[in-house]
């Protein structure tokens, strides 16, 4: 059954946007990232426009989020806190990415823009994440302890001023770089039309040793107040966002996201790091393959804003 999308002018399987949207669902409430970063590559492996599927994408995150984050919300694994000041520094970095969004488009440099961004995000961040979660299981199976956070230990960036203390998260630290983090990961997560949670995740575990049964729905909260704001202005200044065809994958997503945060809250802390740096790692190497192989067309022709 074809459905034709106006926004993105072509037509495709009703059946198969279900699916898509019910899998990315799926993954968003398992691992707290938005799926974003697979959808919006999905949606343009299958011949959606690129600023088409970035603003489009930013709606079934929403959507996906709001499940996966009451889910959690109940299970006391989410520290509304923490997320909060997330927020507020995702908001600006919201508004700079929209911004950035249309100048690239107006340029015409946005494709080029988003597939060497993820080649770049999700090669680096993949593999950062598989050395660390192998190196976590193979210390766990010789029954060594293996703690993120050493009892009293703070970094640089813990000591700058502003300090906070997150009980449910179990740390203290300067809200400086967690303003920063929420900036960049709302600037990022605009641009490619993702949630930012396969950045946000990471940081939280890494950077700031944030237990991982927090880390879930702490991000899904931050992940779906930014992409309601980039909803909006995707939908008003960019004029991109394709109505039909969020709908359509939000119907499978809203499903997809109960079982995922379900079946997420039984995984071990270093096998749902392995599982996410692989997910990640395989989008990564997609991307590479496009870049390096011959294109199907080698010749194309966009319209170019030029002003006056």
């Amino acid at each position: 059954m074809q459905l034709y999308l106006p926004i993105a002018e072509l037509p495709l399987n009703l059946f198969l946007l279900l699916g898509m949207g019910g899998a990315i669902g799926f993954i968003s409430g398992m691992f707290g990232v938005g799926g974003g970063f697979l959808l919006t590559p999905l949606l343009i492996f299958v011949g959606v426009p690129a600023p088409v599927a970035v603003a489009t994408s930013s709606v079934h995150i929403a959507a996906s989020s709001v499940t996966g984050a009451l889910n959690y919300w109940r299970r006391n694994a989410l520290d509304v806190k923490l997320g909060s000041v997330l927020v507020s520094g995702g908001l600006v970095g919201t508004v700079l990415g929209v911004i950035f969004f249309n100048q690239m488009r107006r340029l015409g440099h946005l494709d080029l823009v988003i597939t060497l961004s993820y080649v770049t995000l999700l090669m680096s961040v993949g593999c950062l994440m598989f050395v660390e979660s192998i190196g976590a299981m193979i210390d766990t199976r010789r029954g060594r302890s293996v703690a993120l956070r050493s009892p009293g230990e703070h970094r640089w960036y813990e000591r700058l001023p502003f300090p906070m203390r997150f009980h449910r998260s179990k740390m203290s630290t300067s809200v400086i770089p967690l303003i920063a983090l929420g900036v960049v990961i709302g600037f990022i997560g605009t641009v490619l039309g993702i949630g930012g949670g396969f950045l946000v995740v990471p940081a939280l575990i890494y950077l700031f040793r944030v237990p991982t049964s927090v880390v879930v729905g702490t991000s899904l909260f931050q992940i779906l107040v930014t992409m309601l704001v980039a909803t909006f202005l995707h939908a008003t200044v960019s004029q991109a966002v394709d109505v039909l065809l969020a709908l359509t994958l939000v119907v499978g997503g809203v499903i997809g996201a109960q079982f995922g945060a379900r079946a997420g809250q039984g995984l071990r802390g270093e096998h749902f790091r392995l599982l996410l740096a692989l997910l990640i790692l395989l989008v990564g190497i997609r991307f590479a393959f496009d870049i390096i192989a011959d294109p199907n067309d080698r010749y194309s022709i966009n319209a170019t804003e030029l002003e006056r």
